[in-house]
């Protein structure tokens, strides 16, 4: 099955490509010769929908996330807005700095954050289905780690669900640890169960979903 990913972030696809079925051969936009849709929607789930939807011509089907931080302390910013939060051009270093700066002085008990993720996938045909994924954390005053991408050395774990990872940074796990927690990887794990659930991908096995 080709699949084009409603992205051309390296890491994006490096993490979804272990958590989907190994038969599975994932194509970017820029593989496919079709730019990146204006994200214009209000919720993580409308932009995912929508980058899907633009996408899903090119391939058998296409999968889009739509992620990014909400932080409590700044009344669920940057939200949506994640990846552009520092403004035009933003990079991930920039973004960084500007939620730094917008939580200066905020003590480490009023830092609480979840990383949210909205996952859709649409067949050529029309066929939706979108799924949500979320883990909770604080938001440090150090970025700690060299791996992953975005906010993830600012995230430190703190989830009910994951508390053998309380205290490190995201961007201190490989991707399979990542991908065994992560709000996407929550995200994608259950969209491909739906997906068998409801024969878009039937003829997979239940174990060769990737963790």
């Amino acid at each position: 099955m080709r699949i084009v990913v409603a992205t051309n972030n390296a890491g994006k696809i490096a993490e979804l490509q272990r958590l989907l079925p190994a038969n599975v051969t994932l194509l970017t936009l820029g593989e496919m010769g079709l730019q990146s849709p204006e994200e214009n929607g209000e919720t993580f789930v409308e932009n995912a929908l929508l980058k899907a939807r633009h996408a899903a011509g090119g391939a058998d089907a296409a999968i889009a996330d739509d992620s990014g931080i909400v932080v409590d302390a700044l009344q669920g910013e940057p939200g949506i807005r994640s990846a552009r939060f520092s403004g035009p051009g933003a990079t991930d270093e920039s973004n960084n700095r500007e939620l730094l700066r917008r939580l200066a002085g905020v003590p480490r008990a009023q830092r609480g954050a979840r990383f949210v993720s909205a996952a859709a996938f649409v067949t050529r045909d029309g066929e939706e289905r979108v799924t949500e994924g979320s883990i909770r954390g604080i938001v440090l005053e150090h970025p700690r780690g060299s791996n992953g991408f975005g906010f993830d050395p600012l995230f430190e774990i703190h989830d009910s669900d994951a508390p053998a990872f309380a205290g490190r940074t995201m961007a201190e796990l490989s991707i399979e640890e990542k991908n065994a927690i992560s709000h996407r990887g929550r995200a994608i794990r259950a969209l491909v169960v739906g997906l068998r659930a409801h024969g878009l991908l039937a003829h997979l096995a239940a174990d060769e979903v990737q963790e």
